[in-house]
């Protein structure tokens, strides 16, 4: 290989990391992209999730509990219709307390020991969604995951993927659909 070869090979990598260091880089506002945008970026609609797209639970400083994920789907629920899930098809919820605009979380403290908050795995994406998939800070520091300005939670009552028992909980919890909506 010519050493005009491997200057450019060396050039185009280097310009690679950088660039992917730019997009990746944190910055105090809220990040925001489109379900459609995502799911043209990603596996089409009706598709499994990419292998690396997990969710995962942990405790927070101060006994919060919360779920992290980096992936947002839609499933098929008997009954339902359409409602968004994580990767490992939790379903999600809204809290009709919450702010979708600006979008505001008031669900802390003792509420998200029981409803956990999603907080964003990096940068999330959603599959055949019809609204804005985004985050908002909350109180905490901590990012969470948004859908059509609505934080999104998953409830410690549902003990295995596809339950939906948060289903219209104290009248102000409800599965959220695609388009950000109470299904």
């Amino acid at each position: 290989m010519s050493r005009h070869r491997i200057a450019l090979a060396m050039a185009s990598g280097i310009a690679s990391v950088l660039l992917l260091a730019a997009c990746s880089s944190g910055s105090s506002t809220d990040s925001n992209s489109t379900g459609a945008a995502a799911s043209a970026a990603g596996a089409p609609a009706g598709t499994t999730a990419p292998a690396d797209s997990g969710t995962s639970t942990a405790a927070a400083a101060g006994g919060t509990h919360m779920v992290s994920t980096n992936m947002l789907m839609v499933k098929q629920m008997s009954g339902m219709g359409s409602v968004v899930t994580d990767a490992q098809g939790w379903t999600l919820y809204r809290y009709d307390k919450d702010q979708a605009s600006p979008s505001m979380s008031m669900c802390t403290d003792s509420c998200a020991q029981t409803w956990m908050p999603v907080m964003a795995d990096g940068s999330v994406q959603g599959m055949g969604l019809q609204a804005e998939v985004g985050t908002v800070t909350r109180s905490d520091g901590m990012k969470q995951v948004t859908i059509a300005g609505w934080p999104l939670y998953r409830y410690m009552g549902d003990t295995k993927a596809g339950e939906m028992n948060g289903q219209g909980k104290n009248g102000t919890w409800h599965a959220v659909t695609p388009a950000g909506k109470t299904a």
